[in-house]
């Protein structure tokens, strides 16, 4: 059977189209559904098997980056997604949807062998305003941690040409206690890492994208979906054949959530 992926929407949201073709090209049927709605059937996120907060600028980003979005979903629909996560449920949240994901408390979660909570947590991460204080939109060099637990970045290599994801925010700056981001650390929730020259948004440890500790959730502030295909690269023209043979980042990583869902191991 065909796995379903939902992505939320809601006003500001502008990145759902291009996280609808990621999903549909790695072999998903994709039904967008906005908020709204969900909030009066969250019911409806039970027939999914896969789930995508996209990025953008929900609810024009009114008093924080995805504090509006954040505060709805925690009051209507937290529920569903909690068990849609505990049933086995991959989840993906880019740039906007990361900074909704850890105001909700779905980033970084329990520990690991611990519940999630009833009620939706008290964020403990944070997505700071850039160091520059400006909204930076660029090529951004990537670092894979070899040992995270994410099934997204299962057995994907960010190297050469594929090293690299398109990010776009202005407040990307990950920011949280240094004692947390040693526990996530040690337990396999760093997902991936700006590169060393690269960290143009000044967040702590490098960090671009953390997971739970079940590995099926994963924020991160760099857009995976916008690099499904090489001639989204912008050297693409240069690269060679044999790379281009192969699949984007972006899109590995969601073919490997779309092998999860489907009952492969990524």
């Amino acid at each position: 059977m065909t796995p379903r992926a939902l992505v939320i929407t809601a006003p500001g949201i502008n990145c759902d189209l291009e996280l609808a073709q990621a999903f549909k090209a790695a072999g998903a049927q994709v039904e967008s559904i906005p908020l709204a709605r969900l909030s009066r059937e969250p019911a409806r996120v039970d027939a999914f098997d896969l789930i995508g907060l996209p990025g953008g600028f929900s609810y024009g980003d009114d008093v924080a980056a995805g504090r509006v979005l954040a505060t709805l979903i925690r009051r209507t629909l937290y529920p569903a997604l909690r068990a849609a996560i505990e049933r086995g449920c991959p989840m993906i949240a880019p740039c906007n949807g990361f900074q909704v994901a850890v105001q909700v408390g779905l980033l970084p979660g329990p520990a690991e062998g611990e519940p999630w909570s009833d009620d939706p947590p008290t964020a403990t991460v944070s997505l700071a305003t850039n160091q520059t204080a400006l909204f930076t939109d660029r090529w951004t060099a990537i670092d894979a941690e070899p040992d995270a637990r994410s099934i997204w970045t299962r057995g994907i290599e960010f190297s050469g040409p594929g090293g690299v994801l398109p990010s776009a925010h202005g407040e990307g700056r990950f920011v949280a206690d240094q004692g947390l981001i040693d526990e996530l650390e040690a337990s396999g929730r760093v997902v991936l890492r700006y590169a060393e020259t690269d960290n143009f948004n000044g967040s702590m440890g490098r960090i671009a994208g953390i997971c739970d500790s079940t590995g099926l959730v994963l924020g991160l502030m760099p857009h995976p979906e916008r690099f499904t295909r090489w001639t989204q690269h912008p050297s693409w023209t240069r690269l060679d054949e044999t790379v281009r043979a192969t699949d984007p980042p972006g899109l590995a990583m969601f073919r490997n959530a779309v092998r999860h869902a489907s009952g492969v191991l990524a």
